[in-house]
């Protein structure tokens, strides 16, 4: 396991880029969000996702959110309805999360239905995610059940020594996690509740 600071506001893109290769390697990377620390993981790769539900202790049947880099890559594995993409323009980047019908591309032990991603506000975690050229996993950076972990000293010990690349980026503001919502039959649905108000979709549509 490696670790290295790493400077949230200009980070380095060969630091970047080194955690971008060992995902596409099929390794696993703790890396700051907009909102806490996470687990990157190649979401297409089954092996680096059985990596993460071991290190993790997590139940095989918990699905996994994506962090991609632009609407763009969301394009890759989803095709999103008019509704969805004022959601994504309003809200993304930012502390939303957005269930919507996944393409076949995206492989059943993700979701049989579908994919869930958002695009953060944080260079860090967009920039891994486009060199990475892939979806990365956007699970917390925590062993199943433990609390969030908002710095690296606040995760177990017991992840860190499973992982490949530790980066740190210091203490990071606490922030409500992301809200989690679908649109049905044209309405919105949410999935859990946080930083974003249901009343604030449902102006935007």
């Amino acid at each position: 396991m490696m670790l290295i600071k790493i400077n949230p506001d200009a980070p380095n893109k060969t630091i970047l880029e080194v955690a971008a290769d060992i995902i596409k390697d099929g390794g696993l990377v703790i890396y700051p969000t907009d909102t806490a620390y996470a687990v990157g993981a190649d979401m297409l790769n089954k092996d680096a996702i059985a990596k993460l539900d071991i290190a993790k202790d997590r139940p095989e049947e918990k699905n996994y959110t994506a962090i991609l880099s632009d609407l763009d890559m969301a394009g890759r594995f989803c095709d999103l309805m008019p509704s969805e993409k004022k959601i994504v323009n309003k809200f993304m980047p930012g502390p939303l999360t957005l269930a919507v019908a996944k393409k076949d591309n995206i492989p059943d032990y993700i979701h049989s239905s579908y994919f869930t991603f958002r695009i953060p506000d944080c260079v860090i975690a967009k920039e891994i995610a486009h060199l990475s050229d892939t979806a990365i996993t956007a699970t917390s950076a925590n062993i199943s059940g433990e609390p969030t972990a908002y710095s690296i000293d606040a995760i177990s010990t017991a992840l860190k020594d499973k992982v490949d690349l530790i980066l740190d980026a210091g203490t990071l503001k606490r922030k409500k996690i992301s809200t989690i919502c679908k649109v049905e039959k044209g309405k919105v649905v949410i999935l859990r509740e946080g930083a974003v108000s249901e009343i604030d979709i449902v102006d935007v549509l």
